[in-house]
């Protein structure tokens, strides 16, 4: 499922089972759990969507440096008779000491500060992917959730979703064979050319300098704005980072795999050369670990991927190959060495269950209980970061898991972020 498409489908779980004021009624004020959402643009708010078809969950606040799109969330929500407290500070919010969790929908630029603060305030954090924007914020951000014990969620919801895991038990039964190779794609034949415009004034209502926060300070362009902000190195990396950690993330589920020992990428703007974006519209990158390689491919105009598939992973042993994507997996046999598996199709809502398990750890406390804590999405965003350095770097780059660095000095270069604009990487 392509993104926009994605955000189609959560739109009808708005309009179907979320934001219905009786669920709240049903449930006593102090089992209530009472939610803000800093970034309310998209996926923000297709997360504060689904949170709000869980009974227990209730919206009090929300921010946005945009208040455009602030103003339009809060008069939604009052369609609904919910009343919220309209923030443009995100820190402002967190000020509020009835509030017990918090959506983090910002850039990638902004997820390391924001989810930080968050859990200094003594929140529970739901955060979307990647959780960082560097190895470096990876690191603080694990860190800032092992020093005040916060529940923290990471959005990789396909997490929750049933036929990911039954997948996966079937790759760890050993039937495929010994797995050599697994291959890792983002075709994306709905991206188009990202047009130039000139810079501009910013638009009536946008705190830009907030947007902008710990990036580089630049004149105001409508490319790097809202969606777009993807595809440019400051506020986060690509496809690579955005569709990558979803489905790297699996690869190493499924081969109970960490970092890897080597890294090396090539690829460009090949595309469209002359858009505006930054970061590479075809890219292959090829990941060393001991006993199998993994290989990322992506490529926006196409939607032409391996196997039939515009996105998926595969797992590729002696036996078989299984195939798996959002849409459901099966497996295709090698020749006289196994039965294959006819497509086993996807059957849930993996956001409506992964909001539904941050809901249950956060009255539960048990943290061993989330379907995507911080390490885990820190693992894969930290993979993902790695890929982009190769190709920055041009290099083959090798990491040294004892010191937590490459070996190439030029690659050590990318680790940390340089924080602009008087903001400070948390330590």
């Amino acid at each position: 499922m392509h993104r926009r498409n994605f955000l189609l489908s959560t739109s009808a779980v708005v309009a179907g089972t979320a934001l219905f004021p009786k669920a709240l009624r049903a449930v006593a004020p102090s089992d209530r759990i009472r939610f803000g959402a800093i970034g309310i643009n998209g996926m923000g708010w297709s997360d504060l969507s689904a949170m709000l078809g869980h009974p227990e969950a209730q919206c009090v606040a929300l921010c946005d440096v945009d208040k455009n799109v602030l103003d339009k969330r809060v008069a939604e929500l009052a369609k609904k008779n919910i009343a919220v407290k309209a923030y443009g500070d995100y820190r402002r919010m967190l000020d509020d000491k009835d509030l017990d969790a918090v959506i983090i929908g910002t850039p990638d630029h902004w997820h390391c500060l924001q989810m930080t603060d968050a859990c200094s305030a003594g929140k529970d954090v739901y955060v979307e992917k990647p959780i960082g924007n560097s190895i470096a914020e990876c690191k603080a951000m694990v860190a800032a959730q092992q020093r005040h014990n916060r529940v923290v969620q990471v959005g990789q919801w396909q997490r929750s979703m049933q036929h990911f895991s039954d997948a996966i038990d079937f790759v760890h039964s050993g039937k495929l064979g010994n797995v050599r190779l697994v291959k890792v794609w983002a075709y994306m034949g709905w991206m188009k050319p990202v047009p130039k415009y000139p810079p501009t004034q910013t638009p009536p209502g946008v705190d830009y300098a907030s947007w902008l926060g710990p990036a580089q300070t630049r004149p105001f362009d409508p490319n790097r704005f809202h969606f777009n902000f993807r595809w440019f190195w400051d506020y986060a990396g690509g496809l690579m980072t955005d569709w990558g950690v979803h489905l790297i993330d699996y690869a190493l589920y499924g081969m109970k795999a960490s970092n890897p020992k080597s890294i090396m990428a090539a690829g460009g703007k090949f595309a469209y050369p002359d858009d505006a974006a930054e970061t590479p519209d075809t890219l292959t990158t090829v990941y060393e670990f001991d006993g199998f390689n993994m290989q990322w491919e992506h490529a926006t105009g196409i939607d032409g991927g391996p196997y039939g598939r515009t996105h998926g992973i595969a797992f590729i042993g002696n036996n078989g190959t299984l195939v798996l994507d959002r849409g459901g997996w099966e497996v295709i046999p090698e020749k006289g060495k196994m039965e294959a598996v006819a497509l086993q199709k996807a059957s849930d809502n993996g956001l409506v269950k992964h909001t539904r398990n941050f809901i249950d750890v956060i009255k539960s406390r048990k943290l061993s209980d989330l379907h995507c804590d911080i390490q885990t999405g820190a693992n894969v965003a930290i993979t993902a970061q790695m890929g982009n350095i190769a190709f920055k770097t041009g290099q083959k780059i090798h990491w040294n898991k004892v010191r937590q660095q490459f070996e190439e000095a030029a690659a050590n270069k990318f680790i940390t972020p340089v924080y602009h604009n008087n903001y400070k990487l948390p330590k």
